[in-house]
């Protein structure tokens, strides 16, 4: 069974590699794919923006993912069904997006079975003592409702909808995501204008294209982009450099009359 892996653990200490030994003590046949770990340090939202957008191209699977700034407080440890695999992190708005990506919440559990955790659970390691053994659990056939008591996925926490807006030549849409390249991946899944058309953003001129050599070197490409969103990049550039943006931020797009 596959375990893919999501957090903002980094990779310059052992947090990572705890996580890899608690799963291979318990399961040591189970293949981990890291997604990745290096979500900004408890950037919920982002985490569950690349987990959404990544977890249709895995395998499947469990889908195990920390990005846990109330690491040790009240909020609930989880474990989730969907018809395209299993998740397991905390409850705080992480995991619905991704599961909705796989078909949607059919069965949450609240992890609360201690015989599946950890000998020793800290109050600042959930990933290495509950969520990491539970997900080498449940890659190895244990049942979902093992975990713990159900729990009705109308309470799961959500985040909040990233903002789009529309008008009569105009969109305003939520910066998702910003990648290593720079590109601007926003909330909105349609191209503001057709093809070879020029836009505004701010006071920056751009082309609606296809591909990043649809404009000179440096310059701006509103296209859709491989997850299907609309994005910003530059050709060569980075285009959150140009735009002076980051996620959360919103950016409006104006189509040149």
């Amino acid at each position: 069974m596959w375990i893919s892996f999501t957090t903002d653990y980094g990779r310059r200490d052992g947090f990572v590699a705890a996580c890899h030994g608690a799963i291979a003590k318990i399961e040591p046949t189970a293949r981990v794919i890291d997604v990745t770990h290096e979500i900004m340090p408890g950037d919920v939202a982002r985490g569950a923006v690349v987990l959404a957008q990544t977890v249709g191209d895995l395998p499947t699977g469990v889908h195990l993912a920390v990005v846990d700034p109330g690491v040790g407080t009240a909020r609930r440890s989880i474990a989730l069904r969907a018809p395209g695999g299993l998740l397991v992190g905390p409850d705080n708005g992480l995991l619905i997006w991704a599961a909705e990506a796989l078909g949607g919440v059919t069965d949450a559990v609240e992890l609360t079975n201690p015989a599946w955790f950890a000998p020793v659970v800290t109050r600042t390691f959930h990933g290495r003592d509950i969520f990491a053994p539970v997900a080498a659990r449940l890659a190895g056939g244990a049942a979902l409702h093992e975990a713990g008591p159900a729990i009705d996925p109308a309470v799961l926490a959500r985040l909040p909808e990233p903002e789009v807006e529309s008008g009569d030549g105009w969109l305003a849409a939520e910066v998702l995501n910003v990648d290593r390249f720079g590109n601007v991946q926003l909330a909105a899944t349609a191209l503001p204008a057709p093809v070879g058309h020029q836009v505004r953003i701010g006071e920056q001129r751009a082309v609606v294209g296809e591909t990043f050599a649809d404009v000179p070197q440096g310059g701006l490409v509103v296209l859709l982009d491989s997850a299907g969103q609309l994005a910003v990049a530059a050709n060569g550039a980075p285009a959150d450099d140009a735009l002076d943006v980051v996620p959360g931020d919103v950016v409006r797009i104006t189509v040149n009359s």
